[in-house]
């Protein structure tokens, strides 16, 4: 029996190191930036970070985003993969982005039970304004056909209308 509890205690002290209690953080923010799409007109945020602990299978990261146009926040949802070194976040589409303001990002790391393993908190700047994109996309389609409601009759305008914030 003594043996028996010898064993039982062992386990337990290896099973109770596998947890991650407290620690180095497991991801570290690589990079953020604006992407402007100009060819089909749309922004979004882009969030990089790389995986420096193990996280346990099953762990999910919720980002939200500061919406430039206003309301709620933008959020975004991906599965943590335990084979996968990087991470890369990309916001839904956004509008009003406006040059050098300062846009809150935070980022939560979620294990499988959902407690929270790591909060990450930032802010991303553009060094342009939302309006110099076009009004609507140049192209459409998966062959990237000219889009006929900019290119009229085929030929492209003297100059193109550009993004503006609706709000």
């Amino acid at each position: 029996m003594k043996k028996f509890a010898i064993i039982v205690l062992i386990a337990a002290a290896a099973l109770a190191g596998c947890q991650r209690e407290t620690g180095p953080d497991p991801l570290k923010l690589t990079g953020k930036m604006f992407v402007f799409n100009y060819r089909l007109a749309y922004a979004t945020y882009m969030i990089t970070l790389n995986k420096t602990e193990p996280v346990p299978d099953g762990s999910i990261v919720i980002a939200h985003f500061e919406n430039p146009a206003g309301g709620e926040p933008l959020t975004l949802e991906r599965k943590l993969f335990p084979k996968l070194d990087k991470v890369v976040l990309e916001s839904p589409d956004i509008s009003c982005v406006k040059k050098e303001k300062p846009y809150a990002v935070t980022i939560e790391v979620k294990g499988p039970n959902g407690a929270t393993l790591q909060k990450l908190e930032t802010t991303v700047i553009s060094d342009v304004d939302q309006d110099i994109l076009p009004a609507k996309a140049l192209v459409e389609g998966p062959a990237y056909d000219k889009n006929p409601e900019v290119f009229r009759d085929g030929k492209a305008p003297a100059r193109f209308e550009t993004a503006t914030c609706p709000t």
